[in-house]
Protein backbone atom coordinates (compact mmCIF):
# COMPACT_ATOMS: atom_id res chain seq x y z
CA UNK A 1 0.00 0.00 0.00
CA UNK A 2 1.44 3.65 -1.08
CA UNK A 3 1.85 5.99 1.32
CA UNK A 4 -0.21 9.12 0.52
CA UNK A 5 1.80 12.51 1.25
CA UNK A 6 -0.51 14.91 3.30
CA UNK A 7 0.57 18.60 4.08
CA UNK A 8 1.16 19.17 7.50
CA UNK A 9 -0.32 22.96 8.67
CA UNK A 10 1.99 24.94 10.79
CA UNK A 11 0.90 27.90 12.96
CA UNK A 12 0.04 31.11 10.56
CA UNK A 13 3.58 33.12 9.99
CA UNK A 14 3.62 36.41 11.79
CA UNK A 15 6.13 38.50 9.98
CA UNK A 16 8.12 41.45 11.82
CA UNK A 17 7.58 44.84 10.50
CA UNK A 18 10.68 46.52 8.98
CA UNK A 19 11.45 49.74 7.36
CA UNK A 20 13.68 49.78 3.83
CA UNK A 21 13.59 51.13 0.68
CA UNK A 22 12.09 47.55 -0.88
CA UNK A 23 9.22 48.06 1.97
CA UNK A 24 8.83 51.56 0.75
CA UNK A 25 8.11 50.35 -2.57
CA UNK A 26 5.87 47.51 -1.89
CA UNK A 27 3.91 50.13 0.23
CA UNK A 28 3.61 52.20 -2.82
CA UNK A 29 2.54 49.80 -5.17
CA UNK A 30 -0.06 48.71 -2.86
CA UNK A 31 -1.79 52.03 -1.94
CA UNK A 32 -1.16 52.96 -6.11
CA UNK A 33 -2.58 49.42 -6.78
CA UNK A 34 -5.49 49.87 -4.26
CA UNK A 35 -5.82 53.49 -5.48
CA UNK A 36 -6.79 52.83 -9.02
CA UNK A 37 -9.46 49.38 -8.02
CA UNK A 38 -11.44 51.11 -5.56
CA UNK A 39 -11.85 54.72 -7.17
CA UNK A 40 -11.93 53.72 -10.27
CA UNK A 41 -15.69 52.75 -10.51
CA UNK A 42 -16.62 56.33 -9.29
CA UNK A 43 -15.11 58.27 -11.59
CA UNK A 44 -17.23 59.87 -14.22
CA UNK A 45 -16.73 59.92 -17.85
CA UNK A 46 -18.84 62.43 -19.81
CA UNK A 47 -19.58 60.53 -23.66
CA UNK A 48 -22.11 61.59 -26.22
CA UNK A 49 -23.95 58.23 -25.76
CA UNK A 50 -23.60 55.58 -22.89
CA UNK A 51 -22.67 55.43 -19.10
CA UNK A 52 -20.91 57.98 -17.66
CA UNK A 53 -18.47 55.56 -15.54
CA UNK A 54 -15.04 56.23 -16.82
CA UNK A 55 -14.55 52.30 -16.73
CA UNK A 56 -17.29 49.96 -16.85
CA UNK A 57 -18.57 46.55 -18.15
CA UNK A 58 -21.90 46.67 -19.34
CA UNK A 59 -22.62 42.93 -20.04
CA UNK A 60 -26.75 43.44 -20.81
CA UNK A 61 -25.86 45.71 -23.91
CA UNK A 62 -22.33 44.06 -24.65
CA UNK A 63 -20.39 46.98 -24.39
CA UNK A 64 -17.00 47.19 -22.70
CA UNK A 65 -15.78 51.15 -21.73
CA UNK A 66 -12.62 52.05 -20.75
CA UNK A 67 -12.57 56.27 -20.82
CA UNK A 68 -12.49 56.81 -24.35
CA UNK A 69 -12.29 53.06 -26.02
CA UNK A 70 -15.54 51.14 -26.79
CA UNK A 71 -14.95 47.86 -26.67
CA UNK A 72 -17.78 46.06 -28.70
CA UNK A 73 -18.65 42.08 -28.45
CA UNK A 74 -16.52 41.58 -31.49
CA UNK A 75 -13.30 43.25 -30.08
CA UNK A 76 -13.16 40.18 -27.77
CA UNK A 77 -9.92 39.02 -29.41
CA UNK A 78 -8.59 42.20 -27.83
CA UNK A 79 -8.88 40.48 -24.46
CA UNK A 80 -7.13 37.25 -26.00
CA UNK A 81 -4.72 39.83 -26.98
CA UNK A 82 -3.92 41.39 -23.50
CA UNK A 83 -4.01 37.60 -22.31
CA UNK A 84 -0.98 36.59 -24.47
CA UNK A 85 0.86 40.08 -23.65
CA UNK A 86 0.50 39.45 -19.97
CA UNK A 87 2.08 36.34 -19.76
CA UNK A 88 4.87 36.73 -22.17
CA UNK A 89 5.62 39.69 -19.90
CA UNK A 90 5.40 37.77 -16.73
CA UNK A 91 7.76 35.02 -18.39
CA UNK A 92 10.18 37.80 -19.65
CA UNK A 93 10.45 39.22 -16.32
CA UNK A 94 10.64 36.28 -14.46
CA UNK A 95 13.53 35.13 -16.45
CA UNK A 96 15.53 38.41 -15.75
CA UNK A 97 14.69 39.20 -11.64
CA UNK A 98 13.05 35.93 -10.40
CA UNK A 99 9.25 36.12 -8.95
CA UNK A 100 9.25 39.77 -8.81
CA UNK A 101 5.77 39.79 -9.89
CA UNK A 102 4.38 37.46 -6.61
CA UNK A 103 6.29 40.01 -3.98
CA UNK A 104 4.81 43.08 -5.14
CA UNK A 105 1.81 42.91 -7.77
CA UNK A 106 -0.18 39.86 -7.18
CA UNK A 107 -3.26 40.04 -5.76
CA UNK A 108 -2.68 37.06 -2.82
CA UNK A 109 0.22 39.87 -1.72
CA UNK A 110 -0.85 42.83 -2.02
CA UNK A 111 -4.64 41.24 0.01
CA UNK A 112 -2.34 39.81 2.69
CA UNK A 113 -0.09 42.46 3.07
CA UNK A 114 -3.77 45.02 3.69
CA UNK A 115 -4.43 42.38 5.86
CA UNK A 116 -1.45 42.31 7.91
CA UNK A 117 -1.87 46.30 7.97
CA UNK A 118 -4.83 45.76 9.92
CA UNK A 119 -3.85 42.88 12.47
CA UNK A 120 -0.49 44.75 12.96
CA UNK A 121 -2.69 48.29 13.47
CA UNK A 122 -5.01 46.23 16.13
CA UNK A 123 -2.81 43.83 17.64
CA UNK A 124 0.73 45.20 17.69
CA UNK A 125 3.59 43.73 16.33
CA UNK A 126 5.45 40.26 15.94
CA UNK A 127 5.94 39.65 19.19
CA UNK A 128 2.79 41.45 20.85
CA UNK A 129 0.76 39.14 18.09
CA UNK A 130 2.63 36.13 19.24
CA UNK A 131 2.31 37.00 23.16
CA UNK A 132 -1.52 37.29 22.52
CA UNK A 133 -1.73 34.45 20.91
CA UNK A 134 -0.46 32.21 23.30
CA UNK A 135 -2.66 33.83 26.08
CA UNK A 136 -5.71 32.26 27.40
CA UNK A 137 -9.01 33.76 26.37
CA UNK A 138 -10.16 37.18 27.96
CA UNK A 139 -11.41 40.45 27.64
CA UNK A 140 -8.42 41.86 25.26
CA UNK A 141 -7.91 38.81 23.31
CA UNK A 142 -11.74 38.60 21.95
CA UNK A 143 -11.38 42.45 21.41
CA UNK A 144 -8.15 42.26 19.87
CA UNK A 145 -9.21 39.31 18.01
CA UNK A 146 -12.65 39.95 17.41
CA UNK A 147 -11.81 43.74 16.21
CA UNK A 148 -9.61 41.82 13.48
CA UNK A 149 -11.69 39.31 11.97
CA UNK A 150 -14.11 41.91 11.67
CA UNK A 151 -12.19 44.75 9.96
CA UNK A 152 -11.03 41.59 7.62
CA UNK A 153 -14.53 41.48 6.66
CA UNK A 154 -15.37 44.57 5.84
CA UNK A 155 -12.23 44.83 4.10
CA UNK A 156 -13.32 41.31 1.99
CA UNK A 157 -16.63 42.99 1.65
CA UNK A 158 -15.81 46.54 0.21
CA UNK A 159 -13.60 44.38 -2.21
CA UNK A 160 -16.22 41.85 -3.69
CA UNK A 161 -18.27 44.89 -3.60
CA UNK A 162 -16.41 47.16 -5.74
CA UNK A 163 -15.89 44.29 -8.33
CA UNK A 164 -19.38 44.22 -8.84
CA UNK A 165 -19.22 48.25 -9.11
CA UNK A 166 -17.33 47.50 -12.56
CA UNK A 167 -20.35 45.62 -14.00
CA UNK A 168 -23.12 48.91 -13.51
CA UNK A 169 -23.28 52.75 -12.33
CA UNK A 170 -21.44 52.52 -9.16
CA UNK A 171 -23.51 55.35 -7.60
CA UNK A 172 -27.10 53.71 -8.32
CA UNK A 173 -25.61 49.96 -8.13
CA UNK A 174 -24.13 50.95 -4.41
CA UNK A 175 -27.50 52.03 -3.35
CA UNK A 176 -29.75 48.81 -4.80
CA UNK A 177 -27.21 46.84 -3.01
CA UNK A 178 -27.82 48.26 0.44
CA UNK A 179 -31.85 48.84 -0.49
CA UNK A 180 -32.07 44.93 -1.54
CA UNK A 181 -32.60 46.07 -5.03
CA UNK A 182 -30.02 44.87 -6.77
CA UNK A 183 -29.68 41.74 -8.92
CA UNK A 184 -29.50 38.25 -7.52
CA UNK A 185 -25.97 37.89 -9.29
CA UNK A 186 -24.71 40.90 -7.59
CA UNK A 187 -25.78 39.46 -4.18
CA UNK A 188 -23.78 36.11 -5.00
CA UNK A 189 -20.71 37.43 -6.22
CA UNK A 190 -20.28 39.77 -3.20
CA UNK A 191 -20.81 36.93 -1.17
CA UNK A 192 -18.53 34.20 -2.94
CA UNK A 193 -15.75 37.23 -2.76
CA UNK A 194 -16.34 38.21 0.34
CA UNK A 195 -15.89 34.78 1.38
CA UNK A 196 -12.58 34.02 -0.74
CA UNK A 197 -10.96 37.11 -0.54
CA UNK A 198 -11.38 36.83 3.91
CA UNK A 199 -10.14 33.02 3.78
CA UNK A 200 -7.14 34.01 1.44
CA UNK A 201 -6.09 36.94 3.05
CA UNK A 202 -6.44 36.08 6.26
CA UNK A 203 -6.41 32.52 7.14
CA UNK A 204 -4.70 30.84 3.93
CA UNK A 205 -1.89 33.57 3.42
CA UNK A 206 1.21 31.65 2.59
CA UNK A 207 -0.35 28.12 1.68
CA UNK A 208 -2.31 29.92 -0.97
CA UNK A 209 1.48 31.39 -2.27
CA UNK A 210 2.71 27.44 -1.46
CA UNK A 211 0.43 24.89 -2.47
CA UNK A 212 -2.35 26.31 -4.75
CA UNK A 213 -0.73 28.65 -6.55
CA UNK A 214 0.98 26.83 -9.88
CA UNK A 215 3.07 29.62 -10.35
CA UNK A 216 5.21 28.50 -7.75
CA UNK A 217 5.62 25.09 -9.51
CA UNK A 218 6.70 26.17 -12.69
CA UNK A 219 8.69 29.04 -11.64
CA UNK A 220 12.39 26.73 -11.85
CA UNK A 221 11.56 25.82 -15.73
CA UNK A 222 12.22 30.23 -16.35
CA UNK A 223 14.95 30.29 -13.56
CA UNK A 224 19.04 29.93 -15.00
CA UNK A 225 21.99 30.68 -13.15
CA UNK A 226 21.48 34.27 -14.92
CA UNK A 227 17.87 35.10 -13.09
CA UNK A 228 18.81 37.63 -10.36
CA UNK A 229 17.14 36.73 -7.49
CA UNK A 230 16.52 37.48 -3.87
CA UNK A 231 20.16 35.55 -2.51
CA UNK A 232 22.66 35.18 0.59
CA UNK A 233 26.22 35.76 -0.59
CA UNK A 234 27.37 32.34 1.17
CA UNK A 235 31.02 32.94 1.28
CA UNK A 236 30.59 36.21 2.81
CA UNK A 237 28.10 35.58 5.24
CA UNK A 238 29.63 32.21 6.85
CA UNK A 239 33.61 32.71 5.99
CA UNK A 240 35.46 29.98 6.89
CA UNK A 241 34.71 29.64 10.13
CA UNK A 242 31.09 30.43 10.14
CA UNK A 243 28.93 32.94 11.81
CA UNK A 244 29.26 34.76 15.00
CA UNK A 245 27.34 36.99 17.37
CA UNK A 246 29.03 40.53 16.90
CA UNK A 247 30.08 41.09 20.98
CA UNK A 248 33.51 42.07 22.23
CA UNK A 249 36.10 42.07 19.41
CA UNK A 250 34.00 40.45 17.04
CA UNK A 251 31.85 43.89 16.44
CA UNK A 252 35.30 45.05 14.53
CA UNK A 253 34.55 44.01 10.88
CA UNK A 254 38.74 43.66 10.38
CA UNK A 255 38.71 41.25 13.28
CA UNK A 256 35.83 39.19 12.20
CA UNK A 257 37.84 38.96 8.73
CA UNK A 258 41.09 38.22 10.12
CA UNK A 259 39.56 35.22 12.27
CA UNK A 260 37.62 34.13 9.71
CA UNK A 261 33.99 34.93 10.55
CA UNK A 262 31.69 35.89 8.04
CA UNK A 263 29.28 38.40 8.17
CA UNK A 264 26.37 37.19 9.24
CA UNK A 265 25.87 37.70 13.57
CA UNK A 266 22.95 35.19 12.60
CA UNK A 267 20.46 37.77 14.51
CA UNK A 268 17.53 35.81 12.46
CA UNK A 269 16.04 39.46 11.41
CA UNK A 270 15.70 38.41 7.77
CA UNK A 271 13.90 35.04 8.74
CA UNK A 272 11.27 37.35 11.70
CA UNK A 273 10.57 39.84 8.59
CA UNK A 274 9.87 37.26 5.73
CA UNK A 275 6.03 36.96 4.98
CA UNK A 276 6.14 33.17 4.43
CA UNK A 277 8.63 31.91 7.10
CA UNK A 278 11.91 30.84 5.31
CA UNK A 279 15.27 31.41 6.24
CA UNK A 280 16.95 32.80 2.79
CA UNK A 281 20.81 31.48 4.11
CA UNK A 282 19.50 28.33 2.99
CA UNK A 283 19.10 29.20 -0.62
CA UNK A 284 16.00 29.64 -3.55
CA UNK A 285 13.47 27.87 -1.82
CA UNK A 286 9.73 27.26 -3.11
CA UNK A 287 8.11 29.20 -0.86
CA UNK A 288 10.38 32.50 -1.75
CA UNK A 289 8.06 35.13 -3.22
CA UNK A 290 11.24 37.88 -3.66
CA UNK A 291 9.63 40.62 -1.95
CA UNK A 292 13.23 41.55 -0.94
CA UNK A 293 12.15 42.46 2.40
CA UNK A 294 14.79 40.15 3.98
CA UNK A 295 17.19 42.43 2.28
CA UNK A 296 15.79 45.53 4.08
CA UNK A 297 16.16 43.53 7.22
CA UNK A 298 19.87 42.74 6.47
CA UNK A 299 20.68 45.72 5.45
CA UNK A 300 19.67 47.80 8.76
CA UNK A 301 21.70 44.88 10.69
CA UNK A 302 25.25 45.83 8.44
CA UNK A 303 24.02 49.32 8.64
CA UNK A 304 23.83 49.33 12.42
CA UNK A 305 27.42 47.95 12.39
CA UNK A 306 28.63 50.16 9.85
CA UNK A 307 29.93 47.29 7.58
CA UNK A 308 28.61 47.13 3.77
CA UNK A 309 25.51 46.15 2.41
CA UNK A 310 24.51 43.47 -0.18
CA UNK A 311 25.34 40.24 2.34
CA UNK A 312 21.25 40.00 1.04
CA UNK A 313 20.96 41.19 -2.23
CA UNK A 314 19.53 40.82 -5.56
CA UNK A 315 21.91 39.06 -7.47
CA UNK A 316 22.55 35.92 -9.75
CA UNK A 317 24.00 32.43 -8.95
CA UNK A 318 27.05 33.53 -11.58
CA UNK A 319 27.18 36.69 -10.24
CA UNK A 320 27.93 35.14 -6.74
CA UNK A 321 30.70 32.56 -7.94
CA UNK A 322 32.39 35.50 -9.63
CA UNK A 323 31.21 34.96 -13.19
CA UNK A 324 29.69 37.16 -15.42
CA UNK A 325 26.06 37.93 -15.01
CA UNK A 326 24.25 37.07 -19.48
CA UNK A 327 21.50 38.58 -19.63
CA UNK A 328 20.98 38.84 -23.72
CA UNK A 329 20.31 35.04 -24.47
CA UNK A 330 18.13 33.50 -26.35
CA UNK A 331 15.18 33.13 -23.82
CA UNK A 332 15.52 36.33 -22.59
CA UNK A 333 15.60 38.09 -26.14
CA UNK A 334 12.78 35.84 -27.44
CA UNK A 335 10.25 36.70 -23.96
CA UNK A 336 11.11 40.28 -24.90
CA UNK A 337 10.97 40.23 -28.89
CA UNK A 338 7.31 38.65 -28.13
CA UNK A 339 6.95 41.27 -25.72
CA UNK A 340 7.10 43.78 -27.94
CA UNK A 341 5.23 42.03 -30.76
CA UNK A 342 2.22 41.71 -28.79
CA UNK A 343 2.42 45.07 -27.48
CA UNK A 344 2.37 46.41 -31.02
CA UNK A 345 -0.12 44.06 -31.91
CA UNK A 346 -2.66 45.13 -29.18
CA UNK A 347 -2.40 49.09 -29.78
CA UNK A 348 -2.24 48.81 -33.62
CA UNK A 349 -5.36 46.62 -33.16
CA UNK A 350 -6.90 49.56 -31.45
CA UNK A 351 -5.55 51.95 -32.88
CA UNK A 352 -7.01 50.89 -36.49
CA UNK A 353 -10.25 49.97 -35.31
CA UNK A 354 -12.94 50.63 -37.85
CA UNK A 355 -16.09 53.08 -36.59
CA UNK A 356 -18.15 51.85 -39.67
CA UNK A 357 -18.68 47.76 -40.17
CA UNK A 358 -20.76 46.66 -42.54
CA UNK A 359 -21.90 42.90 -43.80
CA UNK A 360 -24.04 41.32 -46.30
CA UNK A 361 -25.82 37.91 -46.00
CA UNK A 362 -27.87 36.19 -48.68
CA UNK A 363 -31.04 35.07 -47.51
CA UNK A 364 -31.07 31.02 -48.76
CA UNK A 365 -34.34 30.60 -48.63
CA UNK A 366 -35.41 30.95 -51.38
CA UNK A 367 -31.88 31.70 -53.14
CA UNK A 368 -33.93 33.70 -56.16
CA UNK A 369 -37.10 34.75 -57.12
CA UNK A 370 -38.17 34.69 -61.00
CA UNK A 371 -40.68 37.33 -60.61
CA UNK A 372 -43.48 38.05 -63.30
CA UNK A 373 -41.63 40.51 -66.49
CA UNK A 374 -38.98 37.31 -66.10
CA UNK A 375 -36.58 39.40 -63.93
CA UNK A 376 -34.55 37.92 -61.27
CA UNK A 377 -34.98 38.97 -57.32
CA UNK A 378 -32.14 38.02 -54.86
CA UNK A 379 -32.78 38.84 -51.02
CA UNK A 380 -30.20 40.17 -48.71
CA UNK A 381 -29.70 40.81 -44.96
CA UNK A 382 -27.36 44.23 -44.76
CA UNK A 383 -25.61 44.90 -41.09
CA UNK A 384 -24.64 48.04 -40.54
CA UNK A 385 -23.06 48.88 -37.44
CA UNK A 386 -21.90 52.42 -36.71
CA UNK A 387 -19.53 52.57 -33.74
CA UNK A 388 -18.86 56.22 -33.24
CA UNK A 389 -19.89 58.24 -30.95
CA UNK A 390 -21.81 60.05 -32.92
CA UNK A 391 -24.99 60.18 -35.56
CA UNK A 392 -24.38 59.37 -39.00
CA UNK A 393 -26.29 59.25 -42.62
CA UNK A 394 -25.96 56.59 -44.78
CA UNK A 395 -26.14 55.68 -48.69
CA UNK A 396 -26.88 52.53 -50.18
CA UNK A 397 -25.89 51.45 -53.56
CA UNK A 398 -24.76 48.85 -56.12
CA UNK A 399 -21.56 48.62 -58.13
CA UNK A 400 -20.35 45.74 -60.67
CA UNK A 401 -24.28 45.21 -61.27
CA UNK A 402 -25.30 48.28 -63.27
CA UNK A 403 -28.67 46.81 -64.75
CA UNK A 404 -29.87 45.80 -61.46
CA UNK A 405 -31.74 47.74 -58.85
CA UNK A 406 -32.22 48.12 -55.11
CA UNK A 407 -34.86 48.27 -52.93
CA UNK A 408 -35.38 48.65 -49.18
CA UNK A 409 -39.17 48.93 -48.66
CA UNK A 410 -40.25 51.91 -46.98
CA UNK A 411 -36.66 53.13 -46.26
CA UNK A 412 -34.93 55.30 -48.54
CA UNK A 413 -31.57 53.82 -49.18
CA UNK A 414 -30.04 57.09 -50.42
CA UNK A 415 -30.89 58.31 -46.62
CA UNK A 416 -30.19 55.29 -43.74
CA UNK A 417 -30.11 57.07 -40.50
CA UNK A 418 -28.03 55.45 -37.30
CA UNK A 419 -28.02 56.51 -33.83
CA UNK A 420 -24.68 56.92 -32.57
CA UNK A 421 -22.90 53.65 -31.34
CA UNK A 422 -25.80 51.61 -32.75
CA UNK A 423 -26.47 49.02 -35.41
CA UNK A 424 -29.58 48.46 -38.04
CA UNK A 425 -30.47 45.00 -40.11
CA UNK A 426 -31.80 45.92 -43.60
CA UNK A 427 -33.71 43.22 -46.01
CA UNK A 428 -32.52 44.23 -49.07
CA UNK A 429 -34.17 43.15 -52.39
CA UNK A 430 -31.74 43.42 -55.38
CA UNK A 431 -33.55 43.01 -58.71
CA UNK A 432 -31.72 42.03 -61.89
CA UNK A 433 -34.01 42.35 -65.50
CA UNK A 434 -34.07 39.27 -67.62
CA UNK A 435 -30.40 37.61 -67.74
CA UNK A 436 -28.77 37.89 -71.68
CA UNK A 437 -27.36 34.65 -72.49
CA UNK A 438 -23.55 34.48 -71.72
CA UNK A 439 -23.85 36.11 -68.42
CA UNK A 440 -22.38 34.02 -65.40
CA UNK A 441 -25.15 32.45 -63.29
CA UNK A 442 -23.07 33.67 -60.13
CA UNK A 443 -22.51 37.05 -60.49
CA UNK A 444 -20.07 39.00 -57.69
CA UNK A 445 -21.01 42.32 -57.47
CA UNK A 446 -20.71 44.71 -54.32
CA UNK A 447 -22.31 46.64 -52.03
CA UNK A 448 -21.16 50.31 -51.62
CA UNK A 449 -22.16 51.99 -48.36
CA UNK A 450 -21.01 55.44 -48.49
CA UNK A 451 -21.25 57.93 -45.39
CA UNK A 452 -23.02 60.94 -45.78
CA UNK A 453 -22.77 62.29 -42.63
CA UNK A 454 -20.51 61.59 -39.26
CA UNK A 455 -17.00 61.26 -38.32
CA UNK A 456 -16.20 58.52 -41.12
CA UNK A 457 -15.73 59.86 -44.20
CA UNK A 458 -14.29 56.43 -46.31
CA UNK A 459 -16.95 54.57 -48.14
CA UNK A 460 -17.18 50.71 -47.47
CA UNK A 461 -17.62 48.01 -49.91
CA UNK A 462 -19.05 44.98 -49.05
CA UNK A 463 -19.11 42.09 -51.49
CA UNK A 464 -21.64 39.70 -52.26
CA UNK A 465 -23.08 37.41 -55.43
CA UNK A 466 -26.29 37.66 -57.00
CA UNK A 467 -27.88 34.39 -58.36
CA UNK A 468 -29.40 33.54 -61.42
CA UNK A 469 -30.65 30.47 -62.59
Amino acid sequence: MSNVQVIQPKHMVQPRSIKGRFRNLKTGILLLAYAVYFILPWVRWDRPIGPTQAVMFDIPNRRYYIFDLVMHAQDVFWLTALLFLAAVLLFFVTTLLGRVFCGYFCFQTLWTDAFRFIEQWIQGDRVARLRLEKQPWNGEKILKVGGTHALWIFMAFWTSLTFVLYWGDAFALTKSVFTGAAPAAAYGTIIILTATTYLAAGWMREYVCMHICPYSRFQSVMFDQDTAIVSYDTKRGEGKAGRATPIKELKDHATRLAQGHGDCVDCGLCVQVCPMGIDIRNGLQIACIHCALCIDACDSIMDKYQWPRGLVRYTSENALEGKKTKILKLRTVGYGVATLLGAFALVWSISTTKELEASAQQVRSPLFVLLSDGSIQNSYEVKINNKAQEPATYKLSLEALPSAQLHLGALDPNNIKLAPDSSVRLLVKVVQPEPVAGIAKNREFHFRLEPLSGKVTEPVQIPSRFVIP
